[in-house]
């Protein structure tokens, strides 16, 4: 991890502790802070809808100053999709590196979990390209002074990508409507491309019924939300219509019945537009389906 963003972690370490308590219930988990989480939903299962190329040929190396690409994972857990995307779009093997890579793609990741951060550490196979930092990412100055810290780093105010994979629930859920509404609103303002995996509203429900059954006290806004029904569409709508995104393309849906969305600022479709060649193959294999404004 890079000394300035470690630094910046300690001045904030005490404010998270203090925010994220950690849950030894595993079935509870009202964070989505599950401790096995990839061993029921694999990362290969979304890593199987994505085109290796798809980084390279959204940023293609046109200058120096466009390397290396800085991706933001919000709610990573202990980081095996992380690591894999990292791989997998750089299309190395297990086992392989590569002494360019962290010139290629950095990662920033964050969880709120300081169990499952440290785990992330300890495990990452690419400490150098791949950051872990505990975040509570709804607390505004916590989240400004670390991810400043990072992008300074590379003289840059927004990150070219941001995964969002499966957290848009717990966001929901432990903040509301509005809560889900600024979580959004700020993504959006972060990153040029966002890759969102929302749960559908069979997982809120499930997520409820899980509190119940160990007894714990239900989510406090979960009877109370107002944005419910079809929730890819309703995060379409919140990023398209709101906050100034533009829907790209779904790659399909995950064994477990997510869809991958892919969504880039629409200040950035002028001087960055997608290209053509992706799309084509993304027809002829049927992986991609388009939507236009």
């Amino acid at each position: 991890m890079a000394a300035s963003v470690k630094l910046a972690e300690g001045v904030v370490k005490e404010a998270a502790a203090e925010e994220n308590p950690r849950v030894l219930e595993p079935g509870a988990a009202p964070f989505g802070n599950f401790p096995h989480y990839s061993r029921f939903h694999p990362p290969e299962q979304r890593l199987r809808l994505l085109p290796p190329e798809l980084l390279r040929r959204l940023f293609p190396p046109q200058s120096p100053e466009t390397r290396p690409i800085l991706g933001l994972d919000v709610g990573c857990n202990s980081g095996d999709l992380s690591v894999a995307l990292y791989k997998h779009f750089l299309s190395l093997h297990d086992g392989e590196t590569c002494s360019d890579a962290s010139r290629e793609l950095r990662l920033l990741c964050c969880d709120i979990d300081p169990v499952l951060v440290e785990r992330a550490e300890k495990e990452c196979p690419f400490p150098d390209a791949l950051t872990f930092i505990t975040l509570d990412f709804m607390n505004q100055r916590t989240r400004k002074v670390l991810l400043n810290s990072f992008l300074s780093q590379f003289g840059r105010s927004v990150f070219d990508i941001g995964f969002c994979m499966s957290i848009t629930m717990w966001i929901h859920l432990n903040h509301g409507d509005h809560g889900l509404w600024e979580f959004l609103a700020h993504l959006s303002s972060l990153c040029r491309y966002l890759l969102v995996e929302p749960q559908p509203w069979k997982c809120y429900r499930a997520a409820a019924r899980r509190l119940r059954k160990l007894g714990l006290h239900d989510f406090d806004h979960f009877h109370s939300l107002a944005i419910r029904g079809d929730m890819a569409s309703q995060i379409v709508q919140i990023l398209t219509q709101d906050h100034g995104m533009e829907l790209v393309c779904c790659f399909g849906n995950t064994s477990w019945d997510r869809s991958l969305l892919l969504f880039r600022a629409k200040q950035t479709t002028e001087t960055h537009p997608i290209p053509e060649s992706l799309m084509e193959e993304g027809k002829e294999k049927n992986r991609l389906r388009f939507w236009r404004q």
